[in-house]
């Protein structure tokens, strides 16, 4: 039987089966398939997305930070890689991302912590990978 740490480590380590940044890049170019395909949509989605991700009385990193329990909870792969890259790039610790990771458990259950696990990897990618 594996103690915690070990086994910990043998999870954090495994070869990882996403990748996240390519999911987040599917994103945006999905995105821009929409953006041609129904434009007016797509400029009004735009506006939303500006107007609700703006740092007014939350900061952005927050945001984003909520929009990533919103797609763990909801099991969404592209929001979990997009929402954790956008935490990440407004300077989300590792740390923040695993509490936001918590609280998408507590509020989506079991199947959360299936999309939680993704968001610490898609974290440890993003780190890694400093453009």
């Amino acid at each position: 039987m594996m103690n915690q740490k070990s086994e910990e480590s043998s999870i954090g380590n495994r070869d990882m089966s996403k990748d996240f940044s390519e999911i987040a890049h599917d994103v945006l170019t999905g995105i821009g398939l929409l953006q041609r395909g129904v434009p007016d949509t797509m400029k009004a989605f735009g506006a939303l997305s500006t107007a609700a991700t703006a740092a007014k009385a939350i900061d952005t990193k927050t945001k984003e930070l909520m929009a990533l329990a919103i797609g763990i909870a909801v099991h969404c792969d592209g929001c979990v890689a997009y929402h954790t890259k956008m935490a990440y790039q407004h300077g989300a610790t590792r740390e923040e991302v695993a509490e936001t990771v918590a609280l998408a458990v507590y509020m989506g259950g079991g199947p959360a912590a299936v999309y939680g696990g993704d968001a610490l990897r898609a974290y440890d990618q993003f780190a890694s990978s400093k453009p």
